[in-house]
């Protein structure tokens, strides 16, 4: 490897989106620490760094590295969401606030210049308040996940103003890609297996960001000298509904998605009686999000548009064994 060779670091390597930034990074000529935790794996190619978690991380997993993205996190889960105890939102705010601080001061001691936070549009809040979000809005967030996300967005901000720190944030919607689990999953399992789905009338509009797309922005997020001190929002750049959605990827899959014109109202009755109220919330109201600022601030474009997004997340799909 060249000795000037651009290096970042990137905590939660082993995510997700954490093994989509590695990738991106390394197809770029960068090199990539991979910080996760115990013997967890990264992406081939990159540099693995281990820690036992981000109590324990130090100024020398950062060693040689001019920036870093900050994935690790305590993620959003549904149980969680149900009980908005005080131990949960301290569990939240250990994870994804002070363990954000505790990176970023360790990035900044050892010679790191920047610092990139993935957030969640969920520090805004859970629906749009009836036009896309824009970075500038306020923050209210809807539950212990989004109140973390907020605070750290909040403290790692005063952080960078008080360091000299340069730090960055960005704020997805939904991410989905090849790998992708979770509620976009299992709608793509229902559409395979030709079962109905009760989306038909459902027009509110959901944002969404391929998994690629948000690596090329946080990568720019972590290069460009333009991003310094601020938020970002990321997003592929089309806004379907979710019964869109539901078609666009029985096409992708050779299934056509069999939608039931079901009313929204009657839908939210039912999911509140079956104990599925913020599942079916998600589903039934619009959450847009304005992502011009990174576009014009940054001169980003995504590389994928959203049909190219969800091809290749149907692919991934079709050649995955037990499906």
């Amino acid at each position: 490897m060249n000795a000037m060779q651009q290096r970042i670091a990137v905590t939660g390597a082993n995510g997700f989106v954490g093994r989509a930034v590695s990738r991106a990074l390394l197809a770029r000529g960068i090199a990539a620490a991979a910080i996760v935790r115990g013997d967890a794996h990264g992406e081939p190619g990159a540099e693995v760094r281990r820690i036992e978690g981000l109590d324990s991380i130090t100024p020398d997993n950062f060693d040689g590295c001019e920036a870093v993205i900050h994935l690790a996190a305590r993620v959003h889960m549904m149980g969680d969401a149900a009980a908005q105890s005080e131990a949960v939102l301290q569990a939240y705010r250990a994870a994804n606030v002070d363990g954000a601080l505790a990176a970023a001061d360790c990035a900044r001691r050892a010679g790191a210049t920047r610092f990139v936070l993935m957030s969640s549009i969920k520090a805004l809040g859970e629906s749009d308040p009836g036009r896309p979000f824009t970075e500038d809005d306020a923050r209210r967030p809807p539950d212990a996940y989004g109140v973390s996300k907020a605070e750290a967005e909040v403290k790692l901000l005063e952080f960078g103003g008080r360091t000299g720190m340069e730090i960055v944030v960005v704020r997805p919607p939904l991410v989905y890609g090849p790998g992708v689990r979770a509620n976009f999953l299992a709608m793509m399992k229902a559409i395979a297996r030709g079962l109905p789905l009760p989306l038909g009338a459902i027009e509110a509009r959901r944002s969404l960001v391929s998994v690629d797309n948000l690596a090329s922005a946080t990568i720019e997020c972590a290069l460009n000298p333009a991003a310094t001190g601020r938020v970002f929002h990321v997003t592929d750049g089309y806004d379907p509904s979710v019964a869109e959605l539901a078609r666009k990827l029985g096409e992708h899959l050779g299934r056509p998605a069999r939608l039931v014109p079901v009313p929204a109202g009657l839908l939210r009755g039912m999911a509140k009686l079956a104990g599925k109220a913020p599942q079916i919330d998600r589903l039934t109201g619009s959450l847009r999000v304005d992502s011009q600022r990174i576009r014009e601030t940054l001169g980003w474009q995504p590389p994928q548009s959203l049909d190219e997004g969800l091809a290749a997340t149907a692919a991934w799909f079709r050649s995955t064994p037990a499906r």
